[in-house]
């Protein structure tokens, strides 16, 4: 087994870099083919989901493989190779088993537990079976991941250290008030009609959420999700489809919007949002939006410096207190003492200092130094242990929740400056799962991974001598063959039952002398160091390496028929 995996995901890289990686469904297929295509790899998979994307082969080359992995993951997603690599992870034979097994058991999930992911793991089999480029070592390792997952939630109690990204994010939404009691007789636009979406809607309804609208570009899967709500024996829940260019207008309808679609541009923009809640975009204008997006991707170093100042027209208020955070970055003690730097004294609410600050006519960069101190204050304030609440982004009562669970964004993020409006997307999730406590349970499922882990290291080390030990078995059986023609010729006069019995005696023999030599090699070929024992077997006994490559290419094809469909 040379088993490589190449990939990204939100424990690698922000997600500014991950939502411009994402690969649509085209796109992986055309990624499997170009892998398969390169010289290093045999066989291969993807893994793509909202917040990972993985490429595995089996190579017979590891640096080639490395480098031609990484190179097709940045042809195909679109981000120049220079700027992926540092974000970029590599694993290797055990470790890369390792590494699938617990992203099945939700270990490596941004919600540590959740059970979605294997779903996606299934349909990279899947997807690998329908294109033929998953053998037998993709569906054994795909497959048993699957076992695995199941295996850890069932035995274990994972769930409870986690749960689906919908229902973490509707937590989130509901800041620390019960789902139940947070959505009930509210009104929802469920924006897509993916798994995802699908998800969402239903956890909406068991929630007991008045009404449920979905928008969809295809209208027929907006109607069989409707349909699926609304049937007797389900949810209960009123429903209906809508076109998605009408999705804008039901916002002036709901109380909530769940996205996630496959878009590669913003599905809501500020304005559509602000439009419909009838209120002013921040600045009046798009740019004003692009001013405060450029400081706060400058401050998470994300945007060259230069960019910052191309905006600065746009806003030069905004770009100005960007100073003031940069004199905390370079200067933490500012903050050390609890007390505002600035001497504006009232940390309790966030819109009333601001005003303070405005009010006492401080320089640009010294509102900024009081910004950093309140934002600090209310980062101190975030309840532990546990998962911390995201931050209410606009004073006031929230007039509209946004959930946001796409790849790029479906979700212009400008919408958090709009006036009751609170927006929880991947990266704000990702925030907030940081702090979620490791229960016990992990660690159980952290051992039954290094357990499986074991055990079909073992099983692959020891398939991979099967062709060899069959090869050696179909030689003996032609000296047994050629020594019985022989001794017809020497002793014609045998009847039938003296020429079987003595076919047999002989068979009987040789399955004697091979039989401990076989089973003692399969129990050493399967520790850990055993591939040698295959080269081994066949320069003892001087085995044609044609012979063992036809067997191993047969019972490859053997195994594919098996598991296709099998998912």
């Amino acid at each position: 087994m040379s088993l490589l995996v190449v990939g990204i995901s939100h424990r690698s890289a922000p997600v500014s870099v991950l939502e411009r990686a994402s690969l649509s469904a085209d796109t992986q297929v055309k990624l499997l083919h170009d892998t398969l295509a390169a010289e290093p790899a045999v066989e291969a998979s993807v893994l793509a989901t909202c917040n990972r994307i993985e490429l595995y082969a089996d190579v017979d080359k590891f640096h080639a493989g490395v480098a031609e992995l990484s190179t097709l993951l940045a042809q195909h997603s679109g981000v120049g190779l220079e700027e992926l690599t540092p974000y970029l992870y590599v694993h290797y034979e055990d470790r890369a088993v390792h590494h699938l097994f617990s992203v099945a058991c939700g270990l490596d999930s941004m919600v540590i537990g959740e059970g979605q992911i294997l779903g996606q793991i299934k349909d990279a089999l899947a997807l690998g079976q329908e294109l033929h480029t998953a053998g037998r070592l993709m569906n054994d390792l795909f497959q048993q991941s699957l076992r695995v997952g199941k295996r850890a939630h069932s035995e274990t109690g994972i769930d409870r250290a986690g749960q689906s990204l919908v229902t973490f994010g509707l937590e989130q939404l509901a800041c620390g008030a019960p789902v139940d009691e947070w959505a009930a007789g509210k009104r929802a636009l469920v924006i897509g009609a993916g798994s995802m979406s699908s998800l969402a809607a239903a956890t909406l309804a068991r929630a007991g959420v008045a009404e449920i609208v979905v928008a969809n570009r295809t209208q027929e899967r907006a109607e069989r999700l409707v349909q699926i709500l609304t049937e007797p024996g389900g949810t209960g829940v009123a429903a209906r489809a809508v076109p998605m260019d009408a999705a804008a207008d039901e916002l002036t309808r709901v109380d909530v919007v769940v996205s996630c679609t496959g878009a590669t541009g913003l599905v809501l923009t500020a304005e559509a949002v602000a439009a419909a809640l009838d209120e002013a975009v921040p600045g009046d204008a798009p740019e004003a939006f692009a001013a405060m997006d450029a400081v706060d991707e400058a401050r998470t170093g994300t945007v060259a410096a230069e960019t910052v100042a191309d905006v600065a027209e746009a806003d030069a208020e905004v770009i100005a207190r960007l100073a003031g955070f940069e004199r905390v970055k370079e200067n933490p003690a500012l903050l050390a003492d609890g007390e505002c730097p600035v001497g504006l004294d009232d940390k309790d609410d966030a819109a009333a200092t601001g005003t303070a600050a405005a009010a006492a006519g401080l320089p640009a960069d010294d509102m900024g130094l009081h910004g950093a101190w309140v934002e600090n204050a209310a980062a101190d304030r975030r309840p532990t242990p546990g998962r911390r609440t995201v931050r209410a982004q606009s004073a006031g009562p929230v007039r509209l929740a946004l959930l946001d669970l796409a790849m790029p964004r479906d979700i212009d993020a400008a919408v958090h400056r709009i006036p009751g409006v609170r927006l929880v997307d991947i990266e704000s999730l990702a925030g907030a799962s940081a702090d979620a406590p490791m229960a016990a349970d992990v660690d159980q499922v952290r051992t039954i991974v290094s357990d499986e882990v074991a055990a079909f290291g073992a099983a692959q080390r020891a398939a991979h001598i099967t062709p060899t030990v069959v090869a050696l078995r179909a030689m003996a059986a032609d000296v047994v063959a050629g020594e019985v023609s022989r001794l017809e010729g020497r002793l014609p006069d045998l009847d039938d039952k003296q020429r079987a019995e003595i076919t047999q005696t002989v068979r009987r023999v040789v399955d004697k002398l091979l039989h401990a030599p076989t089973v003692r090699i399969k129990q050493l070929a399967a520790e850990p160091g055993g591939a040698g024992y295959a080269d081994a077997l066949r320069t003892l006994f001087d085995l044609d390496p044609e012979t063992v490559a036809s067997v191993s290419r047969a019972d490859l094809n053997d195994a594919d028929v098996k598991n296709r469909g099998r998912v």
